[in-house]
């Protein structure tokens, strides 16, 4: 097993969004006891099957990096992070479904992680914008947004919180999967989660190694960069 291949995806959000909770999740099938605030990096590995039940299955590891902080902190913090975007063959954006501003703030964090040599100043939200989705259409880094803690959102409320972000699955070009890190059930075999799940593990693999870009084999380090001039968000 020490052998096999492996790719990177940054799990990126703000604190208490439930990255940590979620990265267990992932990685050892188990609810996270006593979360705890991440310092600087931390660190887990999933082994996924590649194209599960076909002739070009293939085992690999799956490194998982939850970045910790926030993206409203100082420029020294940015720069110190800025050192975990090297490389990246993947993402996955992680907010609350109960704190719109974690949401609001993905932008924000993926602007840092693709501008890693920029400082994501200046982003301005506002109903109705002109924000330009094909940016991340043409973003070559595979994308994931995963929503947590739906179990704690009202059942009258569910129906605009999942129309909300269904906007930031189209603004990103992202599949959206929506749980709660207290079951694991959310996640089971055979379930549309799983499979989406499967599906962007599956994506980050191919372009880390059956790409035709070479400048794509070793991760995605030199980027293209992005720029909003406005975000919408209701």
């Amino acid at each position: 097993m020490a052998s096999l291949d492996r790719v990177k995806v940054l799990v990126l959000g703000d604190s208490g969004c439930g990255k940590s909770s979620l990265v267990h999740l992932l990685c050892q099938n188990q609810v996270l006891g006593n979360p705890s605030w991440t310092v600087g990096c931390s660190l887990d590995v999933r082994i996924h099957d590649y194209k599960e039940g076909t002739p070009e299955e293939k085992t690999y590891y799956i490194e998982l990096w939850d970045v910790g902080g926030s993206v409203g902190c100082v420029s020294s913090i940015k720069s110190t992070r800025a050192v975990f975007y090297n490389s990246v063959n993947g993402i996955i954006l992680v907010h609350d479904l109960t704190n719109k501003k974690s949401s609001q703030n993905l932008y924000r964090w993926s602007l840092e992680a693709l501008n890693k040599d920029s400082s994501p100043t200046g982003v301005i939200v506002s109903n109705g914008s002109d924000y330009d989705r094909e940016q991340f259409a043409e973003n070559p880094v595979p994308l994931l947004l995963i929503g947590t803690k739906f179990d704690q959102i009202p059942e009258n409320k569910r129906s605009d919180v999942l129309n909300r972000t269904a906007f930031l699955s189209e603004d990103f070009n992202a599949e959206e999967i929506n749980l709660d890190c207290t079951n694991p059930r959310y996640l089971a075999a055979g379930t549309s989660n799983a499979v989406k799940l499967s599906r962007f593990f599956d994506k980050v693999v191919e372009k880390r190694y059956f790409t035709r870009d070479p400048s794509q084999m070793a991760g995605f380090t030199d980027r293209k960069r992005f720029n909003f001039k406005s975000l919408h968000y209701d």
